[in-house]
Formats: C-alpha cells, structure tokens, sequence
C-alpha cells in the first residue's frame, strides 16, 4: 500500500499540471494577453479627464490634447538619431538615456520616449514618423486650466511611477494620475476607464487585424465631471488679497460645510504644471522652502490661534457654570496671575462677557479659563473637562475633508502637562495662556473657519468639503452628517452679541461694510523661529475670524496673514472684503480693497531669506514667468490657427 503512494502522488500532481497548462494555452487565450506576446500588440484608448466647474457651473477645469512619443525598444530599426534629436530639440545623450530606460521596463512593451507634445510639436513629429520605425504617437488628454486661480484646490496630474504600478494594476508605464487636491482625492471618478484593444501582427511586425475578432477588447469609459463647492469669483479674489502676503483664507457656508474659497498664498498658476516644463518648474517650487508655494497653508499650517480662542474660553465658561454674563473682573492693562507673573492686556477697567469680548480683554479670559480649570480639585480633570469641549468643535483632530491633505492641530490634556511637568505641581497658573489662544494649542486656518462656522450655527457643524456633485453618484453620507458640540445652544447668543460688537465698538471698529451684519473677532499670534538653534521672536502674525449675516448666516471665514502684525491691520480688512464679496457680489469698501490690493509684506519675508538666495530666486522666477509666458503664446497660435481655420470653412460654405 505503502508502495503505491508514491507513485500515485506523482500521477495525480502531473495530471493536475498538464490539465492547468492545458487550460492556459488552448482554452483561456487571456493569458497570451498577460505574457508578452510578441504576435499580439496592444492599444489603449484613453478617455478624457472628467470636467471640473464651480458652484455656480462656471467651468474650471477641462482639457486639451497632448501626445506622447512612445518606443518599443525590440521593433526599433536603424534611424537617423540626428535628425530624430534635432526635430525634437533633444540631445543625443538624452536619446541614449531615454532608449535604456525604456529597455529596462521592457523590451517588448511600449513606454514613453517623450512625454506632452503639445499640437505644434505634434505636428512637426508626425510628419516624419514613417522615418523612425518602433515609435508611435499616443494621444492623451492633460488640463486645461481656464484661469490661473485655484492650483492648491485642483492639484495637478503627473505620470505614474513604480510604486504606483506595483501598488494598483490598472497603471502602466507613462499613464497619468492625480496628484494633490480634487485630482488627487477623485482620481477613479475623474480618471474614467481607459479602452484596450489587441492587434495580431504577423512575421514582418505588420497589423493583421484583431485578436480573436476584439472578443477581449474593452471600450474607454470617460471621466466623471464634478462639481465643487467653491465660488470661482470669491476664490479668485481671495488668492489677488493675498498677493505679496503669506498666509491662508478659508470660507464656509455654515448650514452646509460646503467650503467656498480655500485659499493658500503664495501660491502659483495652476497652468505651469501642464506640458513638458512641468517637471522644471515643479522643481522650482518645490525647491523654495521658505515662502512654500506647494504648501496648503489652510489646510496644513498649524498656528496659535491667538485671540479667537477667546470665543471658546467663553463658552466653556457659561457651559461650565464658572460665569454668567454678569461676572465681573477688573484689569489693570493686565493680570497678575502668579508670583512675578503678569499677562499683559491692551484694556482697562470692569470688564463682563460683552465687552470683554468686543475689547478682546486678556484678563477677562485669562480668570474665565482658570475658574474653569479650578472648578475641579485635580487641575489634570479641570484641563480634560475643557479639552473635551473645546475637541467638540472639530478640533485636535483631522476636520476629515476630502481633500487629501491636513493636520490636527493640538489641544493639550492631561496627558501633556503630565509629559511636561513630570514631577507633577502644576496648577493652572501654569497653562494659563492657552485662555487666548497662546500656550500648547494649535489650529489651522480650516479649524478656525470651521470654529465659526460652529458658532453661527449656534452649536453644531457638517465636515467641510469641497464636492458637491459628482455626474451620477451620490456624495458620501459623512458630509451630510451633523455633528453637535457639547455647548447649549442657550450660551451662543450671547457670545455672538459680543463678537457683533467687536465691529461696532471693539477691536474692529471702521471695517465694517454697509448692509451687512458681521460677527467677528480679531485676534495677533506670537510668532517664534528657531535660528541656529535659538528661539527668535518675529513680527505677530494677523488673525481674524467672522461669520455674516449675523441671523441665518451664510458664510464664516477665517483670515491668517503671517508676519501681519495684528488682526486689524491686514487679516480683518480682506475678511470684511471676502464677506462683502460673498455677500452682494460687489464692493463698496473701495479704500479698503486697494489698501489690501497694493499691500505688501514682502520686506518683512525677505529678511527670512539670505541675499544670494534672494537674487537666486528673483532670476528663476523671471524664467517660470517667460514658461508661463511662452504657454499662453502657444495656446493663443493653436486657437488662432482654429479660428482662421473655421473662417476658411465658413468662407467656403457661403460659397457654395
């Protein structure tokens, strides 16, 4: 019996074998598609990128023609490698470069030689292509930006690489995918499904026909459009306020968390990441890791929050049961919270809820915060109590909006002060700062929005989002959920009766516009560098935050300028224009608008730069402005080719 085992073994596993070779090469023809076939050549059909409009249905994104030279290195025939360099203005060097990658992805396989030819270069290859044989022309479609707003929204698309291809199939070499942004976030439904079609080809490398009369071949799905929630014009004219400044401007429409304009400066015209100069003026941004252009300031850039944290330290506050709107504390230009301790204050005199908040007084808030910390025996409860409120707005957390990209920001607990303070003792004395927005918090310009957009609801908030249509899908359900903070609803009106004033008789005052009842708050943020390992103070950054109208709001805005000195000066008058914008479609506060327009902080980020790197800088963005130059010259010659075109046509047709 024993003996018989073996051999049966043996049988039964070469049987098996033979039956699944069988069934790979006679009955399932696809895994000739999978192999490298030399007789089987395969085409793809790659379907236009899904259209990206406003909220308003203006069009924002859509696409142009490109091509792509593409080599199978194995069907290359001797070619005039002189002329095929000059026609494409490439060196010889690159063209031996360019073969030996293409080799090492495959030999067999088609891969891109040369990528984004726009229709002028396309043309001039063309007509010469029957010279260089193993080379074929692949049309793809890549952005077409109607404005030059907006490039931190969008993002932009790139070519795959390895990582990306060893990671999700559908990628081959050369294929093109989102990167950043909305590109980024709805990749598949903007992307569509790209065709493939088979060709059998005989001895002589000849197209015979299709494979299996098309029976594997697939038809391209084009892209999805979508339509986002922004505001083209108030994003448009958010990004033109913060030229020559740094910093970011968030809106939301409150009932909804639809984000109207996300704005991060400085910023770039989406336009240059299109076409061959793409990877070179990529790098130039990239590369300046001072001012940032790449960075999402109002979604990544963590900051004190300054002053507008006082709103919170209120309702904490009133939830808490520590104050009323009777409590009373008297400043001296400051408070004395602890033995040569002093938290200076820019107010005087008897200060309750309503002016406090209108005057924006640090010793009001600084005893708020600490009757609330003392409200409980052991501070380390006290701080978890607050935390937990404060965490109820959206923040210490991902907002988890659906662009791909963001920060948490920090709102400290016990644990922190038990990981600073090891030896335990601190009271809340110690982390008094954080009553104004100073201390161990954190936020980002998109919490700070989201803040007052809790406010104007009077307690609850949706996740912000800038997708409010995609063609034929339902967007996801969390953006429709609302979620509710731990502070009645009883305590808001009261807070937002102070933040109305803030404009009347408080902090900013003169920056109101005519018709528009504007809840705000201004708010100036300490601003620290380490240089060389020191700790160096430089100019306060601006804050402002505001919602309007005041009943049944529709848009909630925070305003963060670096280096801006405080809240009035730079931050408080673009978020009056941002609203007035919004609101009536047309500006009134013309002193303020060219005020903002003209300004410029430039000198105070310069001394951020070293001089050499200054000069570095100035020459290369001289050159991206000739690239985006050079862009426009190209685009304007293709449409005028078009429209002299379409005369000719129409000259014709008349007549006949």
């Amino acid at each position: 019996m024993r003996k018989a085992l073996l051999p049966s073994l043996v049988i039964i596993v070469a049987s098996l074998l033979l039956i699944r070779i069988f069934f790979l090469q006679i009955v399932d023809d696809s895994f000739k598609l999978k192999s490298e076939n030399n007789a089987i050549k395969i085409k793809y059909d790659y379907p236009e990128r899904g259209y990206i409009y406003d909220r308003n249905g203006v069009l924002l994104v859509a696409n142009q023609s490109s091509y792509d030279i593409m080599v199978i290195p194995r069907d290359m025939k001797k070619i005039d490698t002189l002329e095929f360099c000059s026609l494409l203005a490439i060196t010889k060097e690159e063209f031996i470069k360019k073969i030996k990658k293409a080799r090492v992805y495959s030999p067999m396989l088609p891969s891109v030689f040369l990528p984004q030819l726009n229709k002028l270069e396309y043309a001039a290859f063309q007509e010469k292509i029957r010279k260089f044989e193993g080379f074929y022309i692949q049309k793809r479609s890549l952005r077409d930006y109607q404005d030059n707003f907006g490039s931190n929204v969008f993002g932009f698309i790139t070519q795959v690489n390895e990582k990306i291809i060893e990671k999700n199939p559908y990628y081959i070499g050369g294929d093109l995918i989102g990167k950043q942004g909305v590109e980024e976030s709805y990749e598949i439904e903007l992307r569509g499904q790209k065709g493939v079609k088979y060709i059998l080809k005989d001895k002589f490398n000849r197209e015979i026909g299709p494979y299996k009369e098309g029976k594997y071949d697939t038809i391209s799905k084009q892209g999805q459009d979508l339509t986002l929630t922004l505001d083209a014009e108030l994003q448009k004219y958010g990004e033109e306020l913060m030229i020559n400044k740094w910093g970011g401007i968030v809106a939301i429409e409150p009932k909804t968390g639809e984000i109207l304009a996300l704005v991060t400066a400085p910023s770039y015209d989406p336009g240059i990441l299109v076409g061959r100069q793409r990877s070179k003026n990529y790098t130039f941004l990239y590369k300046d890791s001072i001012a940032k252009p790449l960075y999402d300031r109002g979604l990544l850039a963590e900051y004190p929050p300054g002053s507008p944290f006082k709103i919170l330290t209120a309702l904490v506050g009133l939830q808490e049961g520590v104050i009323d709107t009777e409590t009373t504390f008297f400043c001296r230009r400051g408070f004395s919270y602890a033995r040569g301790r002093f938290m200076k204050c820019h107010d005087s005199g008897a200060s309750k809820l309503h002016n406090g908040i209108y005057n924006s007084c640090n010793t009001y808030f600084a005893n708020v915060f600490m009757k609330t910390i003392n409200k409980y025996k052991d501070p380390g409860v006290g701080v978890d109590v607050w935390a937990k409120h404060v965490k109820s707005f959206g923040l210490g957390d991902f907002m988890g909006s659906d662009l791909p990209t963001g920060k948490k920001g920090s709102i400290p607990t016990s644990k922190t002060y038990k990981k600073l303070y090891p030896a335990g003792g601190w009271r809340s004395t110690a982390i008094v700062s954080n009553a104004i927005g100073q201390g161990e918090i954190l936020m980002t310009p998109i919490q700070l929005a989201n803040m007052m957009a809790t406010v104007a609801n009077r307690g609850y908030y949706f996740t912000p989002h800038v997708i409010k249509k995609i063609e034929g899908k339902v967007i996801d359900k969390k953006f429709r959920t609302k979620h509710m903070t731990t502070i009645d609803k009883k305590n808001f009106e009261p807070v937002i009766n102070g933040l109305y004033d803030v404009y009347n008789l408080g902090t900013a005052r003169g920056l109101g516009a005519v018709g528009i009842e504007i809840c705000g708050k201004t708010g100036t943020a300490e601003n620290f560098l380490r240089v060389n390992g020191k700790r160096v103070k430089l100019q306060d950054h601006s804050i402002f935050v505001a919602f309007a109208p005041k009943d049944n709001p529709k848009i909630a805005i925070a305003v963060f300028v670096e280096n801006g000195y405080w809240g009035a000066r730079w931050a408080g008058p673009i978020t009056t224009l941002m609203i007035e914008k919004y609101l009536n479609k047309k500006i009134t506060r013309l002193d303020l608008e060219k005020k903002m327009l003209n300004g410029s902080l430039k000198s105070q980020y310069d001394k951020l730069r070293p001089k050499k790197v200054q000069d570095s800088l100035t020459l290369i963005k001289t050159k991206l402005l000739d690239s985006i130059a050079k862009i426009k010259r190209e685009k304007d010659s293709i449409n005028n080719k078009k429209l002299e075109k379409n005369i000719k046509i129409d000259s014709l047709k008349s007549r006949t």
